[in-house]
């Protein structure tokens, strides 16, 4: 059995940008596997909903290049997850096409493998019995299901495992846990799992688990007893506090995180400076869950919207800003109702104050007065026409509503002309369940072409 593996993880998401020489570093330091996150849910239900990537092509070109270089001259595989951001089918095939000319025109023979995630609903709705929700989702009924535009499974170690076991060098997933992509190939050379998948949460952002995110990726070797944790970037550091803290980010608990086969648990874990940059960590256990989950994310359109945003610096609104707009939301209602025709549930408006409440809203400690204030509305109805055609009922309001008791029209300013931005269906995310499994890979299609001519 090996006795440690080094994954080498230079960004937390790939198209985010990294200093090359850390990957150089990193391959010195004799790095056995480069692992990287392609995507995220972060972003919210866009790039799900309508399968397309947040990053630019020309970002994953840069880093891919640089990656497809790393990985073929010291002969180590490349996993990249979650393509696309979302990992749809689309998103892993948009990524493996920016490979395959990067392959070409760099001459490099790799044996590329695309792991894909997408479900059909169809599928589903045939297992129904076998899906469960996640707090606080409810029960699952196939009419939700059969209105996602897409659904992905999100996969664990398993089918990456099963791409490199069959030869693969490179391997491109779609939506996959953001650990699996680093836990895949440690575990597949015999690892112990508490301390793999300690190891992979940790490195899953790079940089972020060190005392300068921004100075580039990590290194993770993994021993049968733990795992030392150092930064590329010699100058950049990995502390106790700064490693330990990782646990926090993205969990429920700061104590253990549940994976499609198990949880892991790090409540007996220790943190240790080895000296001013790595850190070591021993103590951490996964314990297998009696049934294999896989986590299903699906999104799906609930209208469309328009956009106007208008600021505010008038000192009088902004004494009484909430005064002025409780009262734009009741013009609205007024005026839309006397020229539209529209009633309450024909469109919704939602009014954001940007520079006052527009992210805490009613827990925002501080209320005293601001000094300017950029207001966002939102239109959200049923078809585009509708919600622009109450954007520019709006026009007029936003642009010169006073509060009750001034005795002139104050003039404000749009940021954009025209003053509506149509920024077409809006999706939500409709799905927060499991699906049990027999097989860890039973959902999910490998494909592994032959590897480039020489």
């Amino acid at each position: 059995m090996t006795d440690s593996v080094r994954v080498l993880t230079p960004v937390g998401m790939l198209g985010a940008g990294f200093p090359p020489e850390t990957v150089t570093r990193g391959l010195e330091l004799g790095a056995d596997v480069i692992a990287v996150d392609g995507g995220s849910t972060d972003s919210g239900p866009y790039y799900l909903g309508t399968g397309t990537a947040k990053t630019a092509a020309g970002a994953v070109a840069q880093d891919l290049r640089l990656l497809l270089r790393a990985a073929a001259s010291a002969g180590i595989p490349l996993i990249i997850g979650s393509c696309g951001t979302s990992g749809t089918d689309s998103g892993v095939d948009w990524v493996a096409g920016i490979a395959r000319e990067i392959l070409e025109s760099e001459g490099l023979n790799l044996r590329v493998a695309t792991v894909y995630s997408e479900q059909r609903a169809a599928d589903l709705v045939e297992s129904l019995d076998r899906i469960h929700p996640l707090p606080p989702a409810g029960e699952i009924d196939p009419a939700t299901l059969e209105s996602c535009t897409h659904i992905v499974g999100m996969m664990g170690h398993e089918p990456i495992v099963a791409a490199l076991e069959a030869g693969a060098d490179v391997v491109l997933a779609g939506r996959a846990t953001d650990t699996a992509v680093a836990a895949a190939y440690p575990l597949m050379k015999g690892m112990p799992a508490g301390p793999v998948w300690h190891a992979a949460k940790i490195v899953e952002c790079g940089g972020q688990c060190t005392t300068n995110p921004r100075a580039g990726g990590v290194l993770a070797t993994i021993d049968a007893y733990g795992f030392t944790i150092e930064p590329l970037d010699p100058d950049n550091s990995c502390t106790p506090t700064s490693v330990a803290a990782h646990m926090l980010y993205e969990t429920v608990n700061p104590f253990s995180m549940r994976e499609p086969a198990g949880t892991i648990v790090v409540s007996d874990a220790t943190y240790q400076a080895l000296d001013d940059r790595r850190v070591r960590v021993e103590g951490s256990r996964f314990e297998p869950a009696a049934q294999h989950t896989i986590k299903l994310e699906g999104s799906r359109i609930t209208g469309y919207e328009t956009m106007s945003f208008t600021a505010i610096r008038d000192p009088h609104i902004l004494g009484q800003i909430d005064t002025w707009a409780a009262l734009m939301r009741k013009m609205i209602g007024e005026w839309v109702s006397r020229t539209l025709g529209l009633g309450d549930g024909d469109y919704e408006i939602d009014l954001r104050l940007y520079g006052y409440n527009a992210i805490l809203d009613e827990i925002e400690p501080d209320r005293s007065p601001p000094r300017e204030v950029g207001a966002m509305l939102l239109v959200h109805a049923a078809d585009q026409a509708t919600a622009t055609a109450v954007a520019k009922v709006a026009n007029p309001l936003m642009l010169h509503l006073p509060t009750p008791d001034m005795s002139y029209l104050p003039s404000l300013a749009f940021a954009t002309s025209p003053a509506e931005t149509e920024r077409g269906a809006v999706y939500e995310f409709a799905l927060n369940h499991v699906v049990d499994v027999d097989s860890p890979t039973s959902l999910f299609r490998i494909t592994l072409p032959e590897a480039q001519d020489d």
